[in-house]
């Protein structure tokens, strides 16, 4: 008498992954990789060079003072922030927030972010300048801090002041000069602090 083998159940299909941001969601994290949705495109690119980390160390130091005076929360590298609106996925070079910071999961809403904050490196220097301004007024994002070494001469820009989804103030100092950052923050931020 012959013994059937067991009788095998079928695999259930792999659910259907229609967007950016559902990969974006059941992606493993990738050492050594900046995952971001950037409208509707995911964008998987190398962390940036040891100096692109140092600026936002500095900018993290510079903020030392205010951070502990006001009791926020600031972290260079991270975490996500979560775009109200679109729900792209952002992984800012610094973010400045409120301990009670809403969340989508594990990445802060935007609405919730005091400042979000860019360091311009070759690789990024279309999405740092035109689509991360765009998105993170958007997303309500009071402050966003752009720290451009790559521009000529090397600056830094603070963009404020949301109307209509769009920031309405921009102002720009060479970077090594003081630059205000404005409400929620009211900081004179020390840019000779960022290294060049």
């Amino acid at each position: 008498m012959a013994i059937e083998p067991p009788a095998t159940q079928p695999e259930p299909p792999e659910p259907m992954l229609r967007t950016a941001r559902e990969l974006f969601d059941v992606l493993p994290p990738l050492p050594g990789f900046r995952v971001e949705v950037i409208e509707g495109n995911l964008l998987v690119s190398p962390v940036g060079s040891p100096e692109h980390s140092w600026r936002a160390a500095d900018l993290h130091d510079a903020l030392f003072p205010l951070r502990k005076e006001r009791g926020w929360s600031g972290s260079p590298q991270g975490p996500s922030i979560c775009i109200e609106g679109p729900r792209d996925s952002f992984s800012p070079d610094y973010v400045l927030t409120p301990p009670d910071c809403s969340r989508w999961g594990d990445e802060l809403l935007s609405s919730g972010v005091i400042m979000a904050a860019e360091v311009v490196s070759p690789t990024s220097t279309l999405a740092d300048r035109v689509t991360k301004p765009r998105l993170y007024a958007l997303g309500r994002v009071p402050v966003y801090l752009l720290i451009d070494p790559i521009a000529e001469p090397p600056a830094v820009t603070v963009y404020s002041n949301i109307q209509d989804g769009k920031y309405c103030t921009t102002t720009s100092v060479a970077l090594g000069k003081r630059i205000h950052l404005p409400s929620p923050i009211d900081f004179e931020l020390d840019t000779s602090m960022i290294r060049v």
